[in-house]
């Protein structure tokens, strides 16, 4: 039986009986070390409160909220929660216009503003950006809230471009996103027989999965930083995540770079882009016995390292 609410992009809340709904692995892990309820994504129920906290990404806002009401009993509540600098009272604006009255909270720089299910149905725009959307006129999908969702990355092209054609045996990409790499690396390496596609979001491996049908594939939801890579492999590609919250951090990529240098083989080589001001090198010099650059564009740079 459904609790009594739900929350979405759940943290740990000094609450009981809540569904929480968290896809980030390591915030997914806290739940559940603290005792909640929680699951990658919640896909039905019919209950009376809902709880969203909102993020940065306009579009995921919308998408969550249009969640939300599908998740709600006729009659329930929708709470949302804040940043107004991440354009929360900008989304109130608009979730007034396609709902009605909304009430309200603002405090600290933040606000809480809250509205009940009746007939008036979330705009067709949001509830498609609730299920996968075409990345560009190409052929991939994504989801708005993952790292370039609606285009391909300068930096993975640039390295898509310098993969060679001579991997085999299993390799990996860390921090697959929703495929690219993974999949450019596939259709140069016809030698590859199986390759691990990682990342902590579990929204990216979703659209991972429909954009690779190569049995080759893997897909694995885990924590690079915290939890092992599951296997040993000849080759890792890399565009490691710098961002935490708003601000930019090379400490994840750093720690990328170290689980990378632990599960490689003796010998495997670890191809890896990034923007060319963060301090990489001399990280890739203490944990690999070589390393070059193989292309630089004054924004981003392509490095091969050597275990």
């Amino acid at each position: 039986m459904p609790r009594h609410a739900f929350l979405l992009r759940a943290e740990a809340p000094p609450l009981t009986d809540i569904d929480c709904e968290q896809s980030f692995r390591p915030e997914f892990l806290r739940l559940k070390q603290a005792g909640k309820s929680v699951v990658p994504r919640l896909d039905a129920g019919s209950y009376p409160l809902g709880l969203i906290l909102l993020t940065k990404h306009k579009e995921e806002n919308f998408a969550n909220i249009a969640r939300g009401w599908a998740l709600l009993a006729d009659g329930g509540t929708l709470v949302c929660a804040g940043s107004n600098d991440d354009g929360a009272a900008s989304l109130e604006k608009n979730v007034a216009k396609a709902f009605g009255r909304t009430d309200t909270l603002s405090k600290f720089h933040c606000r809480v503003f809250w509205f009940d299910r009746t007939d008036k149905r979330p705009p067709d725009y949001w509830r498609g950006l609730a299920g996968l959307q075409p990345v560009g006129s190409g052929p991939w999908l994504s989801q708005p809230g993952l790292f370039s969702w609606d285009h391909i990355d300068d930096g993975s092209a640039l390295l898509a471009r310098h993969l060679p054609d001579d991997l085999a045996g299993r390799v990996a990409d860390f921090g697959c996103g929703w495929g690219y790499l993974a999949r450019e690396t596939l259709a140069r390496n016809p030698s590859i027989t199986a390759i691990d596609l990682i990342d902590a979001e579990h929204r990216a491996l979703e659209a991972a999965r429909v954009n690779i049908v190569d049995v080759r594939a893997r897909f694995h939801w885990l924590d690079l930083t915290t939890e092992s890579a599951p296997a040993t492999y000849t080759a890792i590609v890399c565009n490691p995540p710098f961002h935490t919250g708003r601000a930019s951090t090379p400490a994840l990529g750093q720690q990328m770079i170290e689980a990378a240098s632990r599960a490689l083989e003796p010998g495997g080589r670890f191809f890896m882009v990034a923007n060319r001001g963060l301090p990489y090198e001399p990280l890739l010099k203490a944990h690999f016995s070589r390393f070059e650059t193989l292309a630089d564009n004054n924004k981003f740079k392509v490095s091969l390292a050597v275990r």
